[in-house]
């Protein structure tokens, strides 16, 4: 990827933040867009920033000189002389007369005393000052002046070293307008929250109390047959109702950093991804009691596992690595086997064939995402050779290959759930592209979907052939409607590089005053709330089942899964960081590898970043797979479940239950394990969640202990 977080390095080499210590945009913008500003040498991780909000006190043509002196007290202090220049153009000079610009005539200034008014200014607010994200804001005032000069205007000059060093030029994008942002609510987001596709409005409403009902109220009119609803639409309002909350039923804690987590279709199988490239499985049949189910391995994978695929019947598991081979597993506990390797370089033809296997030479990329085909006959996948494949699992060979980007292509997925011919993938060349097998003689994509300004890190279908949802590094989610999608001559004319200012999200903080919209943006909503940094955050469209379709979710770099309403409204916010805070103790083993580039005084804090979120597709449960921990070495992935806005459960085991990746009360994960929980010993817990563990046929084979 064109700017890889640290979850996927440049071909597997580990991130250097060192190398990514200068925070300046190299890439130029559209023409006429872009400002010279100075800034010092040691401003490189301050973000950009427009003029002092100070300026508009002032009267643009003034002139505010600051003098280094001593002062007559004794107390070191700075004076700062203002020099006010007439209407006509004239300047105040130091007998406080005014003369114009023809020198002829001089007026008597208001102030009685012979010379410009002085400002004592003590040393320590020049200090502040003198800060690297502010002292652009000074200028030399004339050449020789030993003072700084306040620039109240867009002036280009260049400071002095009266801070101690020297200055350097950052472009920037100019000063946007305020309304540069789509409007929220959404027109175009209304219109589809009534249209029925996206769930259903509620047509009842409290009138007593003109307020919405609650849940007691939906059901007994459901039941009494009341109101001016059907049960049908009752019933469907009230799921899409059910927001799961912030408070977590279960914290599973992983000793390594949780890339992605997904349910399968129907609701029985849970997986989860790690950095320690193992792949947890779980029985989700009862989505409030968990089992553990079995654990696969990717032999010589690196840096870590970037993405798994279930099998529409459930029976295998794909994932990969960044390298060009997919692992295929059964999902059956029984096999204990090596799992298949698929190898996507090989294209049936005889030179490719023998570089084939991990020791190939032929493994010249790696893949960043990967889906099963509605049939569950092929896998596509996306490089970082800027490429598409489709794999055929019959044939065991790659049967096309699309080097249709100009940069890593993240992400991937087929357009409809019952037919494998329309592909849809999204790159850090900031385009999402739209592929039609049934028409490609010339390899050109059917349609593009153009609107982000920086690269993107997810794209998902809802699976209708029509609507798509896209997460960017421009801090944006979009839904897009193939009915719209940018012809491909219109779109070969524009040059994607003239708008995106090649942000790394990896170590920057993104400036929305640096965000200036896409003019050939052709999506229906774009989402804005949630952070999309560090690592390839992924998005999703809620289920039908449990949510009528009715939302849009999003993983985060503050630690939360935001759901949007389809107008761009924030429906409701699930806080992992808050529901798992300190929720285990420190370990200096793990704490070594933290993830932490800028350090500073929150360097090793506890920290989380959630990567993925899955929704439940038949119960109002959220499971967010997360990098989290002390310095975000570790991983966990939570369930969330809707409450109703209740603090606890009644029933057992209690909310907010750590345990281990096999679903073990683990006692190191408390500070004080002969502590009593709930008036119970550990030992009770710990030995009810062993009793739930699905045992394999062999089980050393799930042993993950000689992994």
């Amino acid at each position: 990827m064109a700017a890889s977080q640290p979850s996927e390095p440049f071909r597997g080499d580990s991130p250097d933040p060192s190398s990514h210590a200068a925070n300046i945009y190299n890439a130029s913008g559209a023409e006429g867009e872009w400002l010279d500003e100075t800034e010092d040498d040691d401003d490189t991780f301050e973000p950009t920033t427009d003029e002092s909000e100070d300026a508009e006190f002032f009267d643009p043509s003034e002139d505010v000189e600051a003098d280094f002196h001593d002062a007559e007290d004794g107390i070191s202090g700075v004076e700062i002389e203002f020099s006010v220049q007439d209407g006509e153009g004239g300047t105040q000079d130091d007998d406080g007369g005014t003369e114009n610009e023809a020198g002829d005539s001089r007026t008597q200034a208001s102030t009685t005393t012979g010379r410009p008014s002085r400002i004592q200014v003590p040393t320590q607010i020049m200090q502040l000052l003198g800060h690297a994200g502010l002292r652009r804001i000074f200028a030399n005032h004339r050449a020789g002046d030993s003072g700084i000069t306040l620039q109240l205007d867009d002036g280009n000059e260049i400071p002095d070293d009266g801070f101690g060093g020297l200055a350097t030029r950052r472009r920037r994008r100019a000063k946007g307008s305020s309304k540069r942002f789509p409007p929220v609510p959404s027109e175009e987001g209304k219109k589809l929250m009534d249209g029925g596709v996206f769930g259903s409005n509620e047509y009842y409403r409290d009138i007593t109390r003109k307020r919405h009902m609650r849940l007691g109220r939906k059901l007994m009119s459901r039941e009494l047959g009341t109101g001016r609803g059907q049960s049908t639409r009752t019933a469907s309002a009230i799921s899409q109702g059910m927001i799961p909350s912030s408070n977590a039923d279960t914290i599973i804690h992983y000793n390594s950093r949780c890339y992605s987590g997904q349910f399968s279709e129907d609701g029985n199988f849970f997986f989860s991804c790690a950095q320690d490239f193992k792949v947890r499985m779980y029985d989700t049949s009862n989505p409030y009691n968990w089992k553990y189910y079995k654990t696969v391995v990717y032999p010589y994978g690196q840096w870590t596992i970037t993405d798994a695929s279930l099998s529409p019947d459930n029976k295998w598991l794909a994932y990969s690595s960044i390298r060009s081979i997919v692992c295929l597993a059964p999902t059956d506990p029984s096999s204990s086997g090596e799992p298949f390797l698929l190898d996507f370089s090989d294209m049936g033809r005889r030179e490719t064939r023998r570089g084939r296997g991990f020791n190939g030479g032929f493994s010249h990329f790696g893949i960043w995402s990967i889906r099963f085909s509605g049939d569950g006959r092929e896998i596509v996948a996306g490089t970082s050779d800027h490429s598409v494949y489709v794999y055929d699992l019959e044939t065991r060979q790659s049967i096309l290959s699309i080097p249709g980007h100009n940069d890593d292509v993240n992400a991937v997925c087929f357009g409809d759930s019952n037919s494998p011919h329309i592909l849809y993938s999204g790159s850090d060349d900031t385009t999402i592209k739209v592929w039609d097998r049934r028409s490609m003689g010339d390899s050109r994509e059917a349609g593009v979907f153009m609107g982000h300004t920086e690269g993107l890190t997810y794209v998902d279908s809802k699976g209708d052939g029509r609507y798509v949802l896209s997460n960017g590094k421009d801090q944006t989610m979009k839904l897009w409607d193939l009915r719209k999608m940018m012809p491909t001559e219109k779109a070969s004319r524009l040059d994607p590089n003239r708008y995106t200012t090649s942000f790394d999200y990896r170590f920057m903080t993104y400036d929305e005053k640096d965000y200036e919209p896409h003019p050939h943006d052709c999506s229906l909503v774009t989402f804005r709330g949630h952070r999309v940094l560090k690592t390839l955050i992924r998005c999703h469209f809620s289920p039908p089942g449990s949510t009528n379709s009715r939302y849009v979710y999003s993983g985060s770099e503050d630690g939360s899964v935001y759901i949007y309403n389809m107008d761009a409204t924030l429906a409701g916010k699930v806080n992992v960081n808050q529901a798992t805070h300190h929720s285990r103790p420190r370990d200096p083993d793990l704490y070594a590898s933290h993830y932490e580039p800028e350090g500073g005084r929150s360097r090793g804090a506890w920290k989380t970043c959630v990567r993925d979120a899955s929704w439940h597709p038949n119960a109002p449960i959220i499971a967010a797979t997360s990098w989290n921990g002390w310095g975000m070495s570790t991983g966990t992935c939570t369930t969330h479940s809707w409450n109703d806005g209740a603090e606890d459960d009644e029933g057992e085991p209690k909310m907010g239950l750590r345990v281990d990746q096999r679903l073990e009360l683990d006692d190191d994960l408390y500070d004080d394990p002969r502590s009593l929980r709930d008036g119970r010993p550990m030992s009770h817990y710990r030995a009810r969640l062993r009793s739930q563990r699905v045992a394999a046929t062999n089980e050393n084979a799930d042993d993950e202990s000689h992994w």
